[in-house]
This record gives structure tokens, sequence and C-alpha cells, in this order.
């Protein structure tokens, strides 16, 4: 699990990715040889097992979706079903067509208009030569949702527990163990039924009933964030049916569940450099100073403050307090997007987030101060609904699948005692990855463990990764590269945020790798690293 509304949601698939252009960066570092797959043949697509008709999030042409019945337990699949939403976009040139592509856009979040938002960035190539497919896993979105019973107003007043469990302002997380207890018997009172279900190796056999109802015997892969985890699990359950897989932003498959979690805290120190250099170039409207470690010392002193002194701001029902700032902060960095200029924008979104923070504290919020924390608050939540859908559904989900892959320890002093370790460690998120969840008060257990990932002895995945990701660290992908072995390379990219075809300048040699490899089958001959 990554960012519950990006979905590490998103973490870990941003909807900033609908608007970001796909523009050339720098080249490759040295000359590097390359390997090359057997091309995989092109295909006459067979009659679908789907009925294909609108959408229900009304995405435009030529997206189509479709309603698949699915087990709801895969070990008895004649007993209920529940449903899954699938989509595609066919392939641009039919006479070019290799077969499909299936996408998961991370999360564990929607991913029913992955084809429509992601589509617009992939290479030309690709999209002339796939199918794009994707479908909301199931429990999220318009696939038979589970949900914990709260409503908007509730998901504002959680709203900083959603993707980090911040502790109080003095360490304390007596209220973090009461909100992990109460939303654990909210989501089994609600949707107790599902829960034992919602697990990613779940998600990964729903993904081969929808190939075969697709009629395809092989399908090629992109996910992001959660989406890796999703992809290499399905890989291992289904070693035969992978042609061709291409990973971003990973999670490392051996640190699952509550280590999964705490990576966040190293993940956002190997972001903070970027952030910091951006405060220094903005420093008159930025306010935290005019060298790197000066930014540092002000942003900790700024949240400090305001975590001794939180402060109420009419039309905002959270705190802004120092959490709130360091919530958004972190949400912010996932994209460079926040840090750059534009017409609806003039001052980049961190540089407001960090300029009315320091207003607050100071006792002189501005009109724009309070309609820009307003908002950002409120958008959070309206990011994080779905028409027709109940309210807390993608804020839930993603702790169901968390709980569901893996059991977290129960014992509150295990939590206490981390998270007061990782925020004297890691100051930028204050203990808040350490801290208790939901998942250690969880109604049920795992019902099988995960399946392990391992090397298969098919040289098919490509791993792509930004150096400085906020939510899946270099350190992961590594771990995620480890995890493969010789089947896989890892192209990472000296850049920040989450995301390598997401970034607002996505870099030409990471993404020419990706396009030469989903369209000709050539891999890098090694690991390598695009300037």
């Amino acid at each position: 699990m990554r960012s519950k509304n990006s979905s590490r949601s998103g973490g870990r698939y941003s909807r900033r990715a609908r608007t970001i252009a796909v523009v050339a960066a720098m080249g490759t570092l040295g000359v590097v040889a390359t390997t090359v797959l057997e091309p995989a043949k092109a295909t006459t697509p067979r009659p679908l097992g789907l009925k294909w008709g609108e959408c229900p999030t009304d995405a435009p042409a030529p997206q189509q979706c479709a309603t698949l019945q699915m087990p709801l337990d895969h070990r008895a699949p004649e007993g209920r079903t529940i449903e899954v939403e699938v989509s595609r976009i066919p392939a641009a040139k039919p006479e070019k067509r290799k077969g499909v592509l299936m996408l998961n856009g991370g999360g564990p979040g929607p991913s029913l208009d992955v084809p429509t938002a992601m589509g617009s960035l992939l290479p030309a190539d690709v999209r002339d030569s796939y199918d794009l497919v994707a479908f909301d896993p199931r429990g999220i979105g318009y696939s038979t949702p589970m949900n914990c019973g709260r409503d908007a107003d509730e998901l504002v007043r959680d709203e900083q527990m959603e993707v980090l469990s911040f502790p109080s302002g003095d360490g304390s997380i007596d209220g973090n163990v009461a909100y992990a207890k109460r939303m654990a018997k909210q989501c089994a009172d609600n949707s107790g039924n599902l829960l034992p279900y919602l697990t990613t190796a779940n998600v990964a056999r729903d993904m081969d009933r929808i190939r075969r109802a697709l009629g395809e015997r092989t399908v090629s892969y992109y996910g992001i964030s959660w989406g890796t985890y999703l992809g290499s699990l399905y890989r291992e359950l289904f070693p035969k049916t992978v042609d061709r897989m291409v990973i971003d932003s990973s999670v490392d498959p051996n640190e699952r569940g509550y280590d999964d979690f705490r990576t966040f805290s190293v993940a956002m120190e190997d972001r903070w450099p970027d952030l910091a250099r951006f405060a220094v170039a903005h420093k008159d409207t930025v306010g935290l100073g005019s060298t790197e470690r000066e930014v540092r010392q002000n942003y900790l002193a700024l949240t400090a403050k305001l975590d001794r002194e939180p402060v109420s701001l009419p039309g905002t029902k959270a705190p802004i307090n120092g959490n709130l700032v360091r919530f958004f902060t972190w949400q912010l960095a996932y994209s460079d997007a926040s840090m750059i200029a534009t017409k609806e924008s003039p001052v980049p979104q961190l540089a407001q987030l960090w300029q009315a923070a320091a207003d607050v504290a100071a006792d002189k919020a501005t009109d724009a101060d309070r309609k820009f924390l307003e908002g950002l608050t409120k958008d959070l939540i309206a990011r994080g609904t779905l028409p027709g859908v109940p309210q807390d559904n993608l804020l839930s989900a993603g702790w169901a699948i968390s709980c569901g892959d893996e059991a977290w320890p129960r014992d509150v002093e295990t939590y206490a005692r981390n998270t007061a370790v990782d925020r004297a460690k890691f100051p930028l998120t204050a203990g808040a990855p350490a801290n208790i969840a939901p998942c250690a008060a969880w109604a049920v257990n795992p019902i099988s463990p995960e399946p392990k990932v391992k090397p298969l002895g098919k040289r098919n995945v490509l791993i792509l990764q930004n150096r400085r990701d906020p939510a899946t660290p270099l350190s992961t992908a590594r771990g995620m590269r480890r995890a493969m072995g010789s089947d896989s390379v890892l192209v990472d990219v000296d850049a920040g945020g989450h995301g390598v075809l997401t970034h607002p300048e996505p870099n030409a040699c990471a993404i020419d790798a990706l396009d030469a490899f989903f369209t000709s089958g050539e891999l890098p001959a090694g690991d390598k690293t695009c300037k």
C-alpha cells in the first residue's frame, strides 16, 4: 500500500497525471548494450467475454467499460460473486496490435480511468500497439466497494490520519490508538463479509480472470507504486501469462504491511533536498531562509510552533497545526508540478503552503492564506470520493488491503516505541510512518500467506525508479530488484517525485527504455542510471 488517495493513490497514481505533458529530458549516461526478447507477434483480437459500453466515471471515448463477475473467494469459485469494473482503450493502430497492456495506477485505489489518464503519457508506439486495459480493484470504486460507514465530515476530521497516522504535537499516540480501534470496528461492522478477501494476491487472481475474459494467452503490464507489488504477485502466480512488465516506483516485496509504511520516513528524507533548493530559489515568497540549512531549521521550527499553538480557521474543520503542514508538504512532494508556477497558480502550491503556514503561525493570515488552506483540506476529501460510491471507500480500502495482505503487530507498545525513535530520527515525518494504524486492531487475520516474489528464469521485467521519491524510496526499488534477481533490470533516474512516467518532465532516457521494451522487446543489458 502506498498513498491511499493517490493513491504511493497514491498515493501510490496521482490524478495530476491527466494534465502532465510528456517532454524530452536529458539523455542516457554512457552506452549500454541491450538484450532482445523474442518480439511479440501481432495478434487478431478474439471475441471478448465482456460487454463493452459507457463507463460509470463518464470517461470520454475511446475508453469503454464492462462489468465482470468475480468469485469473492477464489478457493470457492462457485460461491458468492462480486463485480469488478474493467476498462479499455483499443490499440490506436489495429494493424500493429501486439496484444493487451494491463495498467494499474497504484494506491490501492481506483484505476478505471487509467487508460485515459495514462494513455496520453505513454509513447505513441505503445498506444498504437496495445489495447490499454485497467480495472478498479476488488472492494474499490465501482468494483463492489467496501466501506467503513464514515461520511464526509468524519473524513475531514480524520484526514491527517488517513495516509499517515501522525502522533499529537507532544508525541503521544493515545489519539491514534483510539482512532485505530474505532475505524477497525467500523470497517468490520460495515464490510466484514468482504474484508478477508481484500488482498493484493486476490486482485492478481482477478487480473487473470480478466485476461481470460479478454481471450488473451498472455498480457503485458505497467504498474506504479502499489501496482508494482500487484504486478510482481501476478507474475509470481501466473508466470506463463506475462509477456513484458514495466514497474515504476517500486515497493519492496519483502517489506510488507507495517514495514512498508515505515519506509515513508526514509523516502521523505531522500526527497527533502529538492524541496529545500526550491525554498531557497523562492526565498522571498517562502520566507524559510536563503540556504538549505536555514530552510530545514526554519521549517522544523515552524511545524514545532504549530504543534504547540495550533490555529483554527473559519471554514477549515481540521486545525492548522504542524502535522497538517507536514502531511501536505509530503503530499505535494509527490510531483514537481507543485513547484512549478502556472497561469492558474502563479505562485507554486508548495510555496503557497509554506507561506500560508508561516502567516498563520505569526497570527497574520490573509484571506488568500485562509482560502488556500481551506481548499487544500477540502480537496483532499473531494479527490477521495466518487459519485455513487460510499464516501469513505477510497480512503478506507487501502487499509483493508494492507491489513488483508499481512498481519500488523497488535502490541501498542511496539508502535509507541518505534514512533518515538522515528520521531527523533526523521523529524520531517514526525514518527507518523511508524505509528499505529487500523491494521493493529483489524477484525480478521490474513487467510493465507502472501506469495513470495522470486526469480522465475524469464528476463522480462523493467524497473523504473526516481532516486528521490517521497513514497517509494530508491532502497525499496532495489529491494524489488533483489527479489526478482536476473529476471529484471533497474533503470533509476536522477530526479525527484513519485513516478517516472508521470513526472512533469519525464526523463527521455528512461521513457526510451520503456518504449523499446514494450515495442521491440529490448531490455538494457544491466542496471543503469539516467541523468
